[in-house]
């Protein structure tokens, strides 16, 4: 194996890694452990969002330093209130994709990636959007946490970003079922 191929694979057998401990972590998301592994082995490079089948996203559960409130956007294109996060576009190192996005797309710049570890996994449906067509997310996210000043600047991305309180997300009847999700996995662990 050539050290490019090496250098390739070293991110992916992280992400494997990372998948298979998530799953004894919380077994009910073995099956999207299995599914998410499997995409590593796609022929069609599952780190860009040229592949229409589907593609890996990294998202963050941006918490505020208390760990009391997270930042969530009002997204443009799909007009819900969802955690922030975005595409890889190439990046295999999915913890730092929902930095990035999180840094980019809150205008905060003291963010600390908690733990490299999985926080949750979602595979969601996007719509087709004028030439683009519809395909399927695969969001790995991950905890992000908010250390210094919490004043956020909202992107071209977002309609509008508000700190929401955890507690009354996890008991959000009209909430998006994943930030409930996301919620409640939160409030378990403190």
């Amino acid at each position: 194996m050539t050290e490019s191929a090496t250098a390739l694979d070293s991110p992916c057998e992280a992400l494997r890694t990372q998948l298979r401990r998530h799953a004894a972590e919380v077994p009910s998301q073995n099956g999207l452990c299995a599914e998410f592994s499997t995409m590593l082995e796609a022929l069609e490079d599952p780190f860009e969002r040229s592949r229409v089948a589907g593609h890996f996203t990294g998202s963050a559960w941006l918490v505020s330093a208390d760990g009391r409130r997270a930042l969530l956007t009002h997204h443009r294109k799909l007009e819900r209130w969802l955690q922030l996060g975005g595409h890889a576009d190439g990046d295999r190192d999915l913890a730092q994709v929902a930095l990035r996005e999180a840094q980019e797309e809150s205008g905060l710049e003291d963010l600390v990636l908690e733990s490299p570890a999985i926080f949750d996994l979602d595979k969601h449906w996007i719509p087709a959007r004028g030439q683009v067509e519809g395909h399927w997310h695969y969001d790995v996210r991950y905890v992000v946490r908010a250390r210094g000043s919490e004043q956020y600047a909202i992107s071209e991305e977002s309609l509008a970003l508000a700190w929401r309180d955890i507690e009354a997300l996890a008991d959000d009847p009209d909430g998006d079922p994943s930030l409930q999700r996301m919620a409640r996995r939160w409030l378990a662990r403190r």
